[in-house]
């Protein structure tokens, strides 16, 4: 039987970092991903953070790969905005959280996480195969077990092979946490449920937009109308020369009053604001002539098809200076004026020989969902079962306070403290739990994340304070009024937080995340102080079997879900709130196709959930 030192279950941010630190211990390990390639399996709403907390430290990316990442990692966009709207019908109201956004941080990057895993993957498994380990994909475990101190790890595709360490990088439904029993599923009341649309803009339109710079970014937050009575909000957020648009809410919300989720990012696409900054020119196909011969209709659909292609592709160049230069450099054109003359003449012919119309619209590239963990709930008290090690959203950790939402960052420091207990039981040859997982559980204590997830930062607070400073109290209500009036006292905040902290997250919570903060205290911002906005066209809202027809998959005859209860409340919920309607109801049962899974683990609670076999299910482009 095979032998490693390490193997780590999971191809994400996380167990990525967590390889790339053991190799640059100089430890073996193996890293198994189920995808057919690192980052197709990966979703993030998403801002990857590198912070410097004022006490203790933090890992970061950089502090993983070194200063390759600043020079060349595949990251979207620097934020150097961070805005928060409150929405009321076509009225908004905007404070500018920016400080909040860079308080403690050294950086912020939108990221998609196809490329941007993809990259972490080529750095990690090179340094890995030096020590003599790996990358191998498109592999999924199915159990473990142990014989004395080792442990034996099967898959649905490798011969069983035997590991010294685990490491449990495998999300927020892990099955590795399933496998051990080391912690229950994860409830409703301790979960996000986040539903993303990536949106095509090319990129200096984004940049005009949005007032920033070739190497800047916006992100923009909006609670109120927008949320259709649920705890959370919406987040736009934008790439190189796309943009992220999705909705976070509190799944236990959601329970109580099921929404399918693409309705929630419907209802943000649809606010006259976020319709503004997604809408694009599309180019519309005329309804080819039925009279003409067949053959003649074909030409006409593929020359049009053709056309269109070419200036989709040329226009994206057009808007982008690094395309442009690239394309005169190859010789391709002579002059950036001649790529832009070819755009108008591709154009032109598509108006006048094949009466193609030119409308505004929207464009969507890829529909996709997960479940986050709100740290706050959910955070393993024990992060270890044996000698495996449970990193980032395995373990239920992230940092989730208001507009605040960090998870990227969160595993990655979480995966450094796994790999450096680990390497330490190479050392001295001792893996077991009151050694290794108790010095990983010592680690993450020490996290600055930790303290996070547990005690209100009085300085976070200033910052939210002074951004409402020209909130008038009676919109607040009496409810919060008493409170913003002590906090905004320098003197008695710092007494009023360290009641809070005294009473904890736990007390605090009902009051805090409740539908006054993140549905009627928005809407009567908005309506007081709002500025109108009027959107100038109505976006095309693609139906839910548009979206799952665009994605790509690779279809398992073999259902990776079974379905425990067919009656249960629950279950019959599912029939709403699976982002895919893989559920629906045939007489008193639910029944599942589970072909059209995005793999979210909605439904993990009551059934039978697993993550498809190796190369199996969907497969992002974006992520």
């Amino acid at each position: 039987m095979e032998s490693y030192d390490v193997a780590i279950i999971g191809g994400g941010s996380a167990g990525l970092a967590a390889l790339k630190q053991l190799s640059n211990l100089g430890k073996q390990a193996i890293l198994l991903e189920a995808g057919k390639q690192v980052g197709t399996k990966n979703i993030s709403g998403g801002i990857l953070y590198s912070k410097k907390p004022k006490t203790g430290r933090v890992y970061n990316v950089e502090d993983v790969y070194g200063p390759e990442f600043l020079k060349d990692a595949p990251v979207e966009r620097k934020i150097t905005q961070y805005m928060l709207h409150s929405t009321s019908r076509n009225k908004v109201f905007t404070m500018n959280l920016t400080a909040a956004h860079e308080y403690q941080a050294n950086f912020g990057y939108s990221v998609l996480l196809n490329r941007l895993n993809a990259w972490f993957a080529r750095h990690a498994g090179e340094s890995a195969e030096r020590q003599g380990g790996g990358i191998v994909s498109g592999v999924h475990v199915r159990s473990l077990s142990w014989q004395g101190d080792k442990t034996v790890v099967e898959t649905d595709e490798l011969e069983p092979f035997e590991a010294k360490a685990v490491i449990a990088a495998d999300g927020v439904n892990s099955e590795v946490a399933e496998i051990t029993g080391s912690r229950p599923k994860f409830t409703p009341e301790q979960l996000y449920q986040g539903v993303k649309v990536v949106v095509k803009l090319p990129e200096e339109i984004i940049e005009q937009r949005f007032g920033i710079g070739p190497d800047e970014g916006a992100a923009h937050l909006f609670a109120g109308d927008v949320t259709l009575n649920h705890i959370g909000g919406g987040f736009l957020y934008t790439n190189r020369d796309t943009l992220s648009v999705g909705a976070v809410y509190h799944y236990d919300s959601l329970m109580d009053r099921p929404a399918e989720p693409y309705t929630l990012v419907n209802a943000l696409l649809k606010n006259p604001m976020v319709a503004e900054f997604v809408k694009d020119e599309v180019a519309i196909k005329e309804e080819i002539d039925k009279n003409l011969p067949k053959e003649e209709q074909l030409r006409v659909r593929f020359a049009v098809s053709k056309l269109i292609k070419t200036w989709n592709e040329l226009r994206d160049v057009w808007y982008s200076p690094a395309a442009r230069k690239k394309l005169v450099e190859a010789g391709k054109y002579k002059t950036e004026e001649e790529i832009k003359a070819r755009l108008d003449s591709v154009q032109n012919e598509l108006a006048n020989k094949y009466h193609t119309k030119f409308v505004t619209d929207y464009v969507e590239l890829e529909y996709s969902a997960k479940l986050v963990p709100d740290g706050k709930r959910c955070a393993m008290k024990k992060p270890y079962f044996k000698n495996v090690l449970f990193v980032g959203d395995a373990a239920g950790r992230g940092v989730f306070i208001g507009p605040r939402i960090e998870g990227l960052n969160v595993g990655i420091d979480d995966a450094v403290r796994a790999a450096n207990a680990v390497a330490r039981a190479i050392d001295r040859n001792n893996f077991g739990p009151q050694y290794m997982g108790e010095y990983y559980s010592q680690l993450i204590e020490e996290s600055p994340y930790t303290r996070d997830m547990k005690e209100i930062d009085k300085d976070y607070v200033k910052i939210f304070l002074d951004a409402a400073r020209d909130v008038p109290k009676d919109i607040i209500g009496q409810r919060y009024g008493m409170v913003f009036r002590l906090m905004s006292s320098g003197t008695l905040r710092g007494l009023a937080v360290g009641f809070a902290n005294i009473l904890g997250y736990d007390k605090l919570l009902p009051l805090v995340e409740s539908e006054d903060t993140y549905v009627q205290v928005p809407v009567e911002l908005a309506e007081k102080m709002g500025r109108p906005i009027q959107a100038t066209y109505e976006p095309t809202l693609p139906t839910v079997a548009q979206r799952v027809a665009r994605l790509k998959y690779d279809d398992d005859r073999i259902s990776h879900i079974k379905v425990l209860d067919s009656k249960s409340q629950f279950m019959k919920k599912m029939v709403t709130l699976c982002p895919t309607s893989c559920y629906s109801m045939e007489g008193g049962d639910v029944t599942l196709q589970h072909e059209a899974c995005i793999e979210c683990g909605t439904c993990a609670k009551e059934t039978e959930w697993r993550h498809p076999r190796g190369e199996k299910g969907v497969i992002y482009q974006y992520g």
